[in-house]
C-alpha cells in the first residue's frame, strides 16, 4: 500500500510542479504538454515488458529497482540546469528525456505488484480486497498529495519540492526488501498455518500449468478483459483530466472549491474501491469467480453510466458533484474484479496477462484527452462527458463473454 502512494506522488509530481516549472524555465505550453505527455507512451507500451520482467526476476527485485529508479529521476529533474547556465533545447530535452524515464520505470509496478506479490501473498479467496487496498491507497494518495505538494514548491520551490519525496522513496525500497520476499515460504516470520492459509485453495505446485506468452496473448477471456478494461478506463481518465476543468471552466466553480470537491471525488472513490474488493470476494466465495467477478463488474459500471448522464444533467453544483463522484467511485469499484479475474484466468502468468490489461487500460487515457474536448467543442459538455456513457455500457457487455473460472492451458 506504502508503495502505491508513493508511486502516485512519483507519477503526479511534475503535473503539479508545471506551472512553476514553466515560469522558471521559460517554456511555452506546448513545450509543457510536451514534457507532461512523455510519460504517458513509456507507461503504456512497457507494462507488458514489465510483467514478463516481473516474472523473470520475481517482484522484489524488479519493484526495489523501480523504487530506486524514482528516486534518481526526480533528483535528476530536481537538478536540470536553468536558461540562466543552459540553452532551450537542452533543458527541454532533459526534462521529455526524464519524464519518459518515470513512464518506464512506473510500468512495471501494477503488472508486478497485482498480478505477483498479491497473488503470491494472499488467498485466493481476498484478491479483491487485497487489490482493492491498493486502489484505495492510489486514490486516498490523490487526495492528498496535491495540496501537500503545492505547500512544498510554494514554500521551498518546485526543485526542493519534487526532491523532498526522493529520501521517502529510498526508505520505502529498504523497507521493500527486508519485508518483501518472492515465496512466502522464505520469510522467517510466516509460520506453516499462514501458508496453508495462503495456499488455500490453489492447485499443487505440481499440477500448475506456466502458459506459453502467445497462448497468454491470444487467450479469449485476456483479451476481452483487456477491451473491457480499455473501455472502463476511458470513464476513469475522463474523470482524471477534466472532472477540475469542468469544474472550473464550465460549472464555473471557484479554483479553490473545486480543488475541494475534486478531492473529495478521490475519497468516495477509495470508498468505493474497498466495498468493490469486499463484495467481489464475498460473490466469488458464493457465486464462483466467472459469476462473482461478472455481477460486481457489471453492476458498478452500469450504475456509474446513469450516474454520469444524471450528474451533467443537473442544475445543482452540489448534485453534479455526488452524482459524478458516485459514478467515479462506482468505475473504482469494478477495478478489482478485473485483477482477479485475469489473476485467474492466467495462473503463474498473471504478471504479463495484467501487463496486457493495463496496456489495455492506459491506452484509452490518450483516447480521452483527445476525444472529450473534440465532442465538447462540437456538441457540448453534457455530450462530451456523457461519451463516457457509451464506453461503460460496452465494457459492461463485454463481461458476458469472460470467464474467470478458464484458466490458460499451454
Amino acid at each position: 500500500m506504502a508503495a502505491s502512494a508513493v508511486a502516485y506522488i512519483f507519477r503526479s509530481n511534475v503535473s503539479i510542479a508545471g506551472p512553476s516549472i514553466k515560469t522558471e524555465l521559460g517554456l511555452s505550453e506546448t513545450q509543457l504538454g510536451l514534457v507532461l505527455s512523455a510519460f504517458v507512451l513509456p507507461y503504456a507500451l512497457l507494462q507488458i515488458p514489465g510483467g514478463l520482467l516481473g516474472e523473470r526476476f520475481g517482484p522484489r527485485k524488479v519493484v526495489l529497482g523501480m523504487i530506486t529508479g524514482w528516486a534518481v529521476v526526480t533528483l535528476a529533474i530536481g537538478l536540470i540546469p536553468g536558461r540562466d547556465t543552459a540553452p532551450l533545447w537542452f533543458v527541454l530535452s532533459a526534462l521529455v528525456v526524464l519524464r519518459g524515464a518515470m513512464g518506464a520505470l512506473q510500468a512495471p509496478f501494477f503488472p508486478v505488484t497485482a498480478g505477483g506479490t498479491t497473488r503470491t501473498w494472499f488467498p485466493a479467496g481476498r484478491w479483491a480486497l487485497a487489490n482493492a487496498l491498493q486502489n484505495v491507497t492510489f486514490t486516498l494518495a490523490s487526495a492528498a498529495a496535491a495540496p501537500l505538494l503545492v505547500w512544498l514548491i510554494a514554500r521551498f520551490g518546485w526543485r526542493m519540492g519534487l526532491m523532498a519525496a526522493a529520501p521517502l522513496a529510498i526508505v520505502l525500497a529498504g523497507l521493500w526488501w527486508w519485508e518483501d520476499r518472492d515465496d512466502p515460504a522464505t520469510h522467517p516470520r510466516v509460520n506453516q498455518a499462514e501458508l496453508a492459509l495462503i495456499r488455500a485453495g490453489r492447485p499443487p505446485a505440481h499440477e500448475r500449468v506456466h502458459a506459453r506468452w502467445q497462448d497468454v496473448a491470444r487467450n479469449q477471456d485476456v483479451m476481452l478483459l483487456t477491451l473491457s478494461y480499455f473501455c472502463l478506463n476511458y470513464v476513469f481518465y475522463l474523470f482524471f483530466n477534466w472532472f477540475y476543468y469542468y469544474l472550473t471552466e464550465v460549472r464555473h466553480l471557484s479554483p479553490t472549491v473545486a480543488g475541494y470537491f475534486t478531492g473529495a471525488q478521490w475519497i468516495v472513490g477509495a470508498a468505493g474501491a474497498a466495498a468493490g474488493g469486499v463484495l467481489c470476494d464475498w460473490l466469488t466465495a458464493r457465486l464462483g469467480s466467472t459469476l462473482g467477478c461478472r455481477v460486481t463488474a457489471m453492476a458498478g459500471i452500469l450504475f456509474a453510466a446513469p450516474c454520469l448522464v444524471l450528474g451533467v444533467l443537473a442544475e445543482s453544483s452540489i448534485a453534479v458533484v455526488m452524482l459524478l463522484s458516485i459514478s467515479f467511485a462506482s468505475t473504482q469499484l469494478v477495478d478489482s474484479a478485473y485483477w482477479v479475474a485475469t489473476m485467474r484466468v492466467a495462473g503463474p502468468r498473471a504478471p504479463l496477462a495484467g501487463g496486457i490489461l493495463n496496456t489495455g487500460g492506459n491506452l484509452s487515457g490518450s483516447l480521452a484527452a483527445i476525444l472529450v474536448p473534440i465532442i465538447a467543442g462540437g456538441w457540448g459538455w453534457a455530450a462530451g462527458v456523457g461519451s463516457g456513457v457509451v464506453f461503460a455500457v460496452v465494457a459492461a457487455l463485454l463481461w458476458l463473454g469472460i470467464r474467470a473460472d478458464r484458466t490458460i492451458q499451454a
